[in-house]
């Protein structure tokens, strides 16, 4: 069977980007023969990619490097320009949030795209396709293979839907429903964003044709493992990296700016060496640094870990345009300059250039602190050793992430803007660590699953509510965690790991693809109702 995929971004680094490569492999381990069309500058660097072709010459030229190709990536001319969901630098092409391009640049965008889909469409002849994200994949898929009768579905990841169409349903309302108007099957992760998805669309008929198909877990590469191989792990991939640096990646030519997914391997690597399980008990974050991940929660909670498990330490890994405030925050948290800490929460989006918006759940966790003077003391006493107890490692691939993982107790999902799907938070339960998530939308979802097969007495350390409370919130569960007896957190690892095992497979979301495209609605998980979560 021939599928064709577009997704227009890259495969690696974000959660969408992610989705694609592992569902990529998984068909390519399926049989299926594969022809994803996306903007990655160097597809032949997944080990699942036999080809890749683009028109740099103003012409496809195709570099074939296994025979047959059972996946071949082909990369569009976009004359520059690449619509975004949310702000980030990307190499050899500009990219500008969707929001701010004017619209003759999404029309021309459109039209570069459609002609390179309908090229490899009319070169393959693929018996199905799949386009990724709310717009502009369906409405470039619509109008690529219109004629053809190639049937096609739809995978709705939550960035589009909330950060474009939500927000400017005038301009990109139109473009979503010409994409979703032909499409066999509308897949989403969750209930949340299917709720979400019928709200803005206010169309009555996609309903019906909506299934749940939550992205997978790699169950090969995200497992437990004892401490003492998860410490020799996290050893040697620290000196590869840093035995492998390559500043290169990072350095732009003739002043452009470093791509947000480019990294300096041997900064990473010190990072990573500055772990030492014999002495540490590690909690991760994993995510893009930007404010709706609430990292400036998360961060501004670790002063109350660090009083109560002083062997706590904190691995951000991410990327974004937060970055720089968030190493200001721990600089402020270092000094006890609360002052600097208070600016920064009322700059909040300014600091990543956006628009002005407090962050106001920080600004009321320092109002009740300032408020009690015994509270702020040991707060400031605990905070002074903070740039020692939190750690950034910038990006991480997708397969170095799976070593990361194992070695860490618990995983922190603080998000304040709705999730589709909490893949992070089911990843890290495949390795055995609690994974705590914001009370909402799809990593609610996926924590309610969780809990009906943890422990009792662990369940509600799955979730945080996402309020004023949540700094303190934050650190009383993970405290709890951390201090809780080693019966119940080897019981809670194991059910953790079994659930993520049994319950998520790519070669699973992969049939079920496979399954959307057919408009076989019958083989496909219907939306759940609302989850009610049991008592006592």
């Amino acid at each position: 069977m021939r599928v064709l995929l577009f997704h227009g971004y890259l495969l690696s680094g974000t959660g969408s980007n992610v989705y694609t490569a592992q569902l990529t492999r998984a068909l390519v381990a399926l049989g299926a023969e594969v022809h994803l069309v996306c903007q990655d500058r160097a597809p032949l660097d997944q080990p699942f990619v036999d080809a890749a072709g683009n028109w740099d010459t103003g012409v496809l030229e195709v570099r074939t490097r296994r025979q047959p190709p059972r996946c071949t990536v082909y990369r569009p001319d976009l004359g520059g320009v690449l619509p975004v969901y949310v702000a980030d630098v990307y190499e050899g092409v500009r990219a500008v949030p969707y929001v701010d391009l004017d619209d003759a640049a999404i029309e021309d965008y459109l039209a570069r795209n459609v002609a390179a889909v309908a090229e490899v469409a009319a070169r393959v002849r693929p018996d199905a396709a799949l386009a990724g994200h709310l717009i502009a994949g369906p409405a470039i898929v619509a109008r690529a293979l219109g004629g053809m009768g190639v049937p096609y579905a739809v995978k709705v990841h939550g960035s589009a839907l909330e950060y474009a169409v939500a927000r400017r349903p005038d301009r990109f309302l139109g473009l979503a429903r010409e994409g979703l108007a032909g499409a066999r099957t509308v897949l989403v992760g969750s209930r949340h964003t299917a709720q979400r998805l019928w709200s803005v669309l206010d169309d009555p008929a996609l309903e019906a044709r909506t299934r749940l198909g939550p992205p997978g877990v790699d169950i090969e590469s995200f497992r437990p493992r004892s401490r003492a191989q998860a410490a020799e792990a996290l050893r040697a991939m620290g000196e590869e990296l840093m035995g492998g640096a390559t500043c290169a990646r990072e350095a732009p030519s003739r002043g452009e700016p470093v791509s947000s997914f480019a990294r300096d391997d041997g900064a990473a690597g010190r990072a990573l060496a500055r772990l030492d399980l014999t002495r540490d008990r590690l909690v991760a974050f994993v995510g893009k640094l930007i404010v709706s991940k609430g990292i400036d929660l998360l961060v501004a909670s670790w002063p109350l870990v660090a009083q109560r498990v002083p062997e706590a330490r904190l691995v951000v890994v991410g990327f974004g345009a937060y970055r720089a405030a968030l190493e200001r925050m721990l600089g402020a948290l270092s000094d006890g300059d609360l002052a600097t800490l208070r600016a920064l929460g009322e700059e909040g989006r300014a600091s990543e250039g956006g628009p002005p918006a407090p962050l106001n759940h920080l600004l009321t966790f320092l109002d009740a602190l300032e408020a009690d003077p015994e509270a702020l003391e040991g707060y400031c006493r605990a905070a002074a050793g903070v740039g020692d107890r939190v750690v950034l490692t910038g990006r991480l691939d997708h397969h170095e992430l799976a070593r990361l993982l194992p070695a860490c107790e618990a995983q922190v999902v603080p998000s304040t803007f709705p999730e589709a799907f909490g893949m992070v938070a089911a990843e890290a339960a495949a390795c055995g660590v609690l994974p705590v998530c914001a009370d909402h939308s799809g990593l609610a979802e996926v924590a309610g699953t969780l809990a009906q097969a943890v422990p009792p007495e662990a369940a509600d350390w799955l979730t945080v509510p996402v309020g004023p409370g949540t700094v303190t919130a934050l650190a009383d569960r993970l405290v709890a965690w951390l201090q809780a007896p080693a019966g119940l957190r080897e019981a809670t690892a194991r059910a953790l790991a079994a659930t993520a095992r049994e319950r998520y497979s790519w070669k699973g979301v992969a049939r079920g693809v496979l399954a959307a495209t057919r408009g076989d609605l019958d083989a496909l998980s219907p939306v759940p109702g609302p989850r009610r979560r049991a008592l006592g």
